[in-house]
């Protein structure tokens, strides 16, 4: 037998140290909820792990009126439209003006670095490089998080609610029979390949290009490092494109009469991200609740993953306080069906940017010209430029 697992009692155990994890730890602690978080990486692990991030206004204003940092508006940029770039010229969709909102260019692992630093401020309790962990008696009044920490110690949380924020290839989705849960998804036939490039940057905001090559998106990062991606074959391996084979091709996919030119630099990373849409229904499982990745992905290119984790710890942060305060669970009962209502909207919105957006591989010279003809419906058309604004910049939480 093993060791004896040290005890520890919280009102709700977090699987899970990302982003949507601590958000939730600092809401709790800003409603005097006292939680536990337990990360299997290790905190310079994910502080180094490099993603693109577009914030909806709805994000930064969790980080900024909650409390988190208002470094999001300091070191952030704030973008107020994206390009539409296809047969070979730009057309700008103003958030603006057709929706009054915008986002802000503010890179993942600096979210989770304000995060991270503000529940160390507050004197959270987040268990970093923790080993074997395990979620059990989920069904009961006291479900458990088993774990190992980074000093070999083990240790078993007691909790009246447990969140499973640990993402797509973590433990708590899995914990749900198979028969209790219902997954959706679909593939898709293609990848990104990305770059992280030492250049100042091409464009003022995001260039999102549709061309007889294959989707491209030209996106920034600070003054001096940009980050930059091609649609590409799963099966790519990155190792085998030289930096003039890797420009060259950026360059072809946003060519056009008005001699658009990328600015080239040093490419420093290479990588490549294959993608598809899913969404586990219900987003609980006895008192487990599912946020963030755990629960469902989206496609890159509609921008929604990070805007949809926080969102749900939104949602879930209201139904635990209420319970946490009256006792009652109608909050907490309503949190899978409240959540996954913005879901869907999110992964119909991504898989119509992914479709309109990308060429398959096998597309017949109608599905072409068909998407050619979507994408001028969008921009021809204020109606159709303000739905792309709305989806893009984000729909507030509704009851």
């Amino acid at each position: 037998m093993g060791a004896a697992h040290t005890v520890l009692r919280t009102r709700v155990g977090i699987v899970g140290g990302g982003p949507a994890g601590l958000m939730l730890s600092h809401l709790l602690a800003q409603a005097g909820i006292g939680s536990i978080v337990v990360e299997k990486r290790d905190y310079e692990t994910i502080r180094a792990t490099h993603r693109a991030g577009i914030l909806e206004h709805g994000s930064v204003r969790m980080l900024t009126e909650d409390g988190v940092s208002n470094r999001v508006l300091t070191d952030g940029h704030r973008h107020d439209g994206i390009d539409l770039r296809f047969g070979g010229a730009s057309h700008r969709i103003d958030f603006q003006d057709l929706v009054g909102e915008s986002v802000w260019l503010y890179p993942q692992n600096e979210v989770f670095v304000d995060l991270a630093a503000a529940r160390e401020r507050d004197g959270g309790d987040v268990r970093w490089a923790v080993s074997g962990t395990e979620v059990l008696d989920l069904s009961t009044d006291t479900p458990k998080i088993r774990f190992t920490d980074a000093e070999g110690a083990a240790f078993e949380i007691h909790c009246d609610i447990l969140v499973g924020a640990d993402g797509s290839q973590g433990i708590c989705r899995r914990a749900i029979p198979a028969e209790q849960r219902r997954e959706n998804f679909i593939e898709y036939p293609f990848a990104w390949f990305g770059i992280l490039t030492e250049a100042p940057p091409s464009a003022p905001e995001l260039i999102y290009a549709a061309s007889d090559r294959g989707f491209a998106l030209i996106s920034q990062r600070s003054r001096t490092v940009q980050r930059m991606y091609f649609q590409a074959d799963p099966d790519t391996n990155p190792d085998d494109w030289s930096e003039e084979r890797i420009w060259d091709e950026l360059q072809l996919r946003v060519d056009g009469p008005d001699g658009f030119q990328l600015q080239r630099g040093p490419v420093f990373e290479k990588t490549l991200l294959k993608f598809r849409s899913y969404v586990c229904e219900p987003l609980r499982f006895g008192k487990m609740f599912l946020a963030g990745d755990a629960g469902h992905t989206v496609p890159p290119t509609g921008a929604k993953g990070l805007n949809l984790a926080l969102a749900d710890v939104r949602v879930l942060f209201e139904a635990i306080e209420s319970f946490c305060s009256t006792g009652r669970t109608e909050m907490l009962d309503g949190y899978s069906d409240r959540a996954l209502a913005r879901v869907w909207r999110a992964q119909n919105f991504s898989y119509w940017m992914t479709s309109m957006l990308h060429t398959r591989a096998d597309a017949s010279p109608f599905e072409r010209r068909r998407a050619l003809g979507e994408l001028a419906g969008v921009v021809g058309s204020r109606h159709g430029s303000a739905y792309l604004a709305e989806a893009y910049t984000g729909w507030p939480v509704t009851h």
